[in-house]
């Protein structure tokens, strides 16, 4: 089971910045999850919401600032305590460090609020560019950008993205429709949506489980990856879990929220 860091290691560091990534790799995260949208100048930048008031200390949508612009607010505004100064990240920046890393990435490409134009290709020319094919999959709550992806590289790794309520054969959905993976919200995922998956050979990789039940849960249910604002503790959890056969205490709890 792949532990895939959420925005980086988003528990302890600014989400979705450079350090977050880097202290992601060091703490043993398989992969980095993030999200991508466009700049006004039509830069491809890595943020997690369509307005950059949450994580920084500017305010306003993404697609209103040029990529100089952007650069200037600062994104550690939701951990002051583990750094003075981060800037939101350009997706070519994030994969010249992934490419030296050789780390794996799941790509959210964010065009379920804001359909961006030509985001698909923007985003797999810099993948290409840095030859991170091989590297790199693409998950979206929009499907429709999923298809596109798969139009303009058609051995891309995709995975649906759904909120709590899931869709009903979701491994059939998956499977039609060419995606390889189904990735679903852990508050909703059940034991029999995660076997219609296996049954239609469709691989699972569930965000955001920040618990110990949840990992010990999914581990049983023999799901490909999971997605974590603690990519550390996941990974001591499953190397202990490799080593002796058994897991670890449910008392022992990770927090944040999911």
């Amino acid at each position: 089971m792949k532990v895939m860091a959420h925005r980086g290691d988003s528990g302890k560091y600014p989400e979705n910045t450079m350090l977050a990534f880097e202290k992601a790799a060091e703490a043993g995260a398989d992969a980095i999850e993030l999200d991508v949208q466009l700049t006004r100048d039509g830069e491809v930048v890595v943020i997690h919401d369509e307005r950059i008031d949450r994580t920084t200390d500017g305010t306003g949508f993404v697609k209103d600032y040029t990529y100089k612009e952007l650069a200037q607010f600062n994104a550690a505004k939701l951990h002051p305590q583990t750094a003075e100064f981060q800037r939101i990240p350009a997706f070519e920046e994030y994969c010249a460090w992934a490419k030296q890393a050789g780390i794996e990435t799941n790509i959210e490409i964010k065009t379920g609020v804001y359909y961006y134009e030509d985001i698909e290709r923007k985003t797999l020319d810099i993948i290409r560019r840095h030859g991170l094919e091989d590297k790199v999959m693409f998950s979206s709550f929009n499907h429709v950008s999923l298809l596109r992806i798969k139009e303009l590289m058609p051995e891309a790794v995709c995975g649906a993205l759904m909120g709590r309520a899931g869709i009903g054969n979701a491994g059939y959905y998956c499977r039609t429709n060419g995606f390889a993976f189904y990735h679903p919200d852990y508050e909703g995922l059940t034991r029999e949506m995660a076997e219609n998956c296996k049954n239609h050979g469709v691989g699972l990789n569930v965000w955001t489980v920040n618990s110990m039940e949840g990992l010990e849960r999914l581990y049983e249910w023999g799901c490909e990856g999971i997605i974590t604002n603690f990519p550390g503790v996941a990974r001591g959890w499953l190397d202990s879990v490799e080593r002796s056969g058994c897991s670890l205490p449910l008392h022992h709890q990770m927090v944040g929220r999911r």
